[in-house]
């Protein structure tokens, strides 16, 4: 009897927790949202965070970040080290919106020091941080990363795929660091129908900072832009 006693007390236990979990993952959607609305048309940019400023991939994502910025871009990151800060850092020097959408992990990563900041946020779930990505960034450019990068890279090719959110122009950059997975892509998922030709239509291949921004800007302009759901 006892021990169905600390059975029951566990389980209730266990059903505050989820219920206080549910009130913490509605307020960091609300947060989100209240920033996330008021921010101006704004690119995501995903890499890696271990690259180094002395990286050839970190100086060019300053590039291609001023770049959009001069088109009148913001640029939202993930907020932390590497590949976003190099972002955050071009849209600061150049004026621009620079926008932080930054995770808590057990080994606390730091939000850099090129976010505005009334737009830097902080959160606890994968997630949500996904969601204000796909429902606010009006592309992407994808630089080198690690899994988080090819993670967000190819989720976001499967909501535009599959008609979850609307079309928007994604940008790849470093041909040297992706060529060998899109020959993979070619050779395997296209070889056995598990995608389409035209499925490689979803993204583009560039090294040239100019010509990133301008597929970007070309695809939106005379357009309304609005949250893509």
């Amino acid at each position: 009897m006892e021990n169905n006693s600390n059975g029951f007390e566990k389980d209730l236990v266990a059903k505050q927790d989820d219920l206080w979990r549910v009130f913490r993952i509605m307020a960091e959607f609300v947060e989100g949202f209240e920033t996330m609305g008021a921010i101006k048309p704004s690119i995501a940019v995903f890499g890696s965070a271990r690259t180094k400023p002395s990286n050839k991939f970190y100086k060019k994502t300053v590039k291609v970040s001023k770049e959009l910025t001069k088109r009148g871009f913001g640029i939202i990151t993930g907020g932390g080290p590497g590949i976003m800060e190099a972002a955050n850092k071009g849209a600061k020097e150049a004026g621009g919106s620079s926008t932080g959408v930054n995770i808590e992990l057990p080994h606390e990563q730091n939000s850099n020091p090129y976010i505005d900041n009334d737009k830097l946020l902080n959160f606890r779930y994968f997630f949500i941080r996904k969601v204000m990505f796909f429902k606010y960034a009006q592309g992407y450019v994808i630089m080198p990363g690690g899994f988080g990068t090819i993670d967000e890279f190819f989720e976001v090719l499967t909501l535009i795929q599959t008609g979850k959110t609307k079309k928007v122009p994604i940008v790849v950059m470093g041909t040297e660091y992706w060529e060998p997975l899109m020959g993979w892509i070619k050779e395997f998922m296209i070889k056995f129908k598990y995608i389409e030709d035209f499925d490689m239509d979803l993204f583009k291949m560039t090294d040239d900072p100019k010509e990133a921004a301008d597929i970007i800007y070309k695809f939106h302009k005379g357009t309304k832009i609005v949250p893509n759901f």
